[in-house]
């Protein structure tokens, strides 16, 4: 990770915020042979009792599942916009050019659910990917039985725990405020990643550069 104190958001909250902005996640982890496995799922973040939890469901017998099985410690990758950033837009352009990204780095152990469980990731996940709309023929409880009985057995649901929560939101917060307000100009004439990236630049040029 690339760990630098400026690059960190100090409230917990906006982390989380992120997070649940950004639920398509990566969850790597190794098997007992140090065989790295990685899987794409999405997922809930849900805080109670002072923990951080993400649940979801991954193919069942898969490596992975295998994988997860055997070693339960895991990383979960939360990634949002990114956007090149030249150096030609700094004050100073005789440096190298750079990347501004943002990612959460969640570290946790993984449980595999039961039966009920799992009926009950369902039935959040799809009702939420929904709309809410519970006459919809996809949401879980309006599911075939018999598409069911064969759908419940090929997928596992699964909690982490999040034992160690990391982020690098990288915002070009060690430039000056020249360069600073002229990356985020060149950047709200990019792509909508670049775009992105500009508007949480300006959001928080506030707490970089007190005129007061």
């Amino acid at each position: 990770m690339y760990n630098n104190p400026q690059f960190k958001e100090p409230d917990e909250a906006a982390v989380i915020n992120f997070m649940q902005a950004h639920p398509f996640i990566i969850i790597t982890g190794v098997d007992v042979a140090g065989k790295p496995v990685a899987t794409q799922v999405p997922v809930f973040i849900d805080k109670k009792e002072g923990k951080i939890l993400l649940t979801g469901h991954i193919q069942r017998k898969s490596d992975h599942h295998h994988a997860f099985e055997q070693n339960t410690n895991v990383m979960a990758l939360f990634t949002g916009p990114h956007a090149y950033v030249s150096a030609s837009w700094y004050s100073n352009p005789h440096i190298g050019s750079t990347w501004n990204f943002m990612s959460v780095y969640a570290h946790g152990t993984i449980r595999f659910g039961n039966d009920a469980e799992l009926a009950a990731v369902m039935q959040r996940l799809t009702l939420h990917y929904e709309n809410g709309n519970n006459t919809s023929p996809t949401v879980f409880e309006n599911l075939p039985a018999d598409y069911l009985e064969k759908m419940t057995k090929a997928i596992v649901a699964f909690e982490i725990e999040v034992t160690n929560l990391q982020h690098v939101f990288k915002l070009s917060q060690n430039r000056d405020e020249e360069s600073y307000n002229n990356i985020i100009h060149q950047l709200q004439k990019g792509d909508a990643d670049a775009q992105q990236i500009a508007m949480f630049m300006e959001n928080g040029k506030a707490k970089l550069f007190n005129h007061a």
